[in-house]
């Protein structure tokens, strides 16, 4: 009897013990973040990837992702590492700008300015690192500003002329992060790939040469996996792979007619300010006075909508942001703006509305807290941050994401698989004694 009364407070200590998080005395599972920049939802489907249909045996698939209005990629990420809409966190685009001197700043040299960046959201590296944790940064997007004065621990910031192609380079860096997690103990790693963005750009989503990026993209989580085994953190880490944007094939003459925006408004006369050559995204602020003029001309010109900020859809989330000019102009799907006569090379884009099958995004999951062969429903990536803090064990900044969109992925009371596996033995083994 004595013994029946023991082994049965055994049980129910290991299920108390596999049904609460852990403590951070008693350790957490790790967490690797990868986003490959412009992987539409369906890149996957033409081409043979059997180290991403294997994921979807091992792991957790979404059918897609809905990024958030802006479709770029800095405000995207910016979504996913800090859960906030766009007019919550306020980077508005992939340039730097000011409306009021007319300062525009590329992408690529965007990524080390913190008044860009912060504006009072914190990233989930900041918010993990207030609570204990060490985080690093590998080339994402917003994670070589300081955010209030405060930096993430390890940051390797993409340089420009930076080349994102070169396979052997992406297996160096995963050997570096799997050194960071097992030789520095780190506890957040985020890792970007820019491809293939590029490609999708530069030859158009349907190119054969955006096919063998693919396969290429498909060997290097091949090569992740091998190296999470080789690290011995197949128990203790947790990884999710997910994009920004998708991509779609810019419409060309003689097929369509370009959008000239000159054409229908005389933008030296009534604009101040304007980006408008930008994939499926333009803003403009009015000259003082212009602004009814300036959307009434707009009005006419064809395949783009043009709203007022104020009077956007509650659904963009992007007209309370105080940084946002004005006049916004969404291009329809595969329409690229044009503000005068500026040769445009890009055979793909993004930057179109985020309810575009084309904007869609990929993603997969997998590791010790995650369910496998789980195929979960479609979701807004802004979800994905609520579920990285559930992972790490963290009380979440303010956000806009749900959990709850997201939890049924994760196994029972968000215990790990082993400490699960290790209660129905021990459920077992009871029984078999009694």
């Amino acid at each position: 009897m004595k013994m029946r009364l023991e082994l049965f407070l055994l049980v129910t200590a290991a299920i108390c013990a596999a049904g609460k998080p852990l403590s951070k005395a008693e350790g957490r599972n790790k967490l690797l973040l990868i986003s490959f920049d412009g992987f539409r939802w369906d890149y996957d489907q033409d081409v043979d990837t059997p180290n991403l249909d294997q994921l979807a045996v091992d792991g957790v698939k979404a059918t897609y992702i809905t990024p958030p209005m802006l479709t770029m990629t800095s405000p995207s990420h910016f979504t996913t590492i800090t859960g906030r809409w766009v007019e919550d966190h306020e980077v508005v685009h992939n340039m730097m700008f000011n409306t009021k001197t007319n300062q525009k700043v590329p992408h690529k040299q965007t990524l080390t300015r913190s008044e860009w960046w912060d504006n009072g959201a914190l990233p989930l590296w900041i918010t993990a690192q207030n609570q204990g944790l060490k985080t690093a940064s590998f080339f994402f997007p917003g994670g070589g500003a300081n955010y209030s004065g405060q930096a993430v621990d390890r940051v390797l910031v993409e340089m420009p002329g930076h080349l994102d192609d070169n396979e052997t380079e992406w297996r160096q860096n995963i050997d570096t992060v799997m050194s960071w997690f097992t030789e520095e103990d780190f506890n957040l790693v985020t890792l970007y790939y820019g491809e293939p963005d590029n490609v999708g750009h530069a030859k158009g989503p349907d190119h054969p040469d955006r096919k063998a990026i693919i396969r290429q993209i498909d060997r290097t989580i091949g090569y992740l996996r091998e190296a999470i085994d080789r690290h011995h953190l197949t128990d203790t880490l947790n990884v999710i792979i997910t994009s920004d944007h998708g991509m779609t094939t810019v419409k060309k003459r003689p097929l369509v007619d370009e959008i000239i925006l000159n054409k229908y408004l005389n933008l030296i006369k009534l604009a101040s300010f304007e980006i408008l050559d930008y994939g499926g995204f333009g803003i403009l602020t009015p000259r003082p006075g212009k602004e009814q003029e300036v959307f009434d001309a707009l009005s006419n010109a064809p395949n783009l909508t043009v709203y007022k900020k104020n009077e956007m859809p509650e659904s963009f989330h992007l007209g309370k942001s105080k940084r946002l000019p004005p006049i916004v102009i969404v291009a329809d799907l595969g329409f690229n703006l044009n503000s005068r006569f500026i040769v445009y090379v890009n055979k793909g884009d993004h930057g179109f509305h985020n309810g575009e099958m084309d904007m869609k995004t990929i993603f997969r999951a997998f590791g010790p807290d995650f369910k496998t062969n789980f195929l979960s429903e479609p979701f807004d990536s802004i979800h994905i941050y609520p579920l990285m803090c559930k992972l790490l064990q963290i009380e979440p900044a303010p956000h806009n994401g749900s959990l709850a969109v997201t939890e049924k992925m994760l196994l029972h009371s968000g215990g790990s698989q082993r400490a699960q596996v290790s209660v129905a033995l021990l459920l077992l083994l009871m029984f078999a004694v009694l």
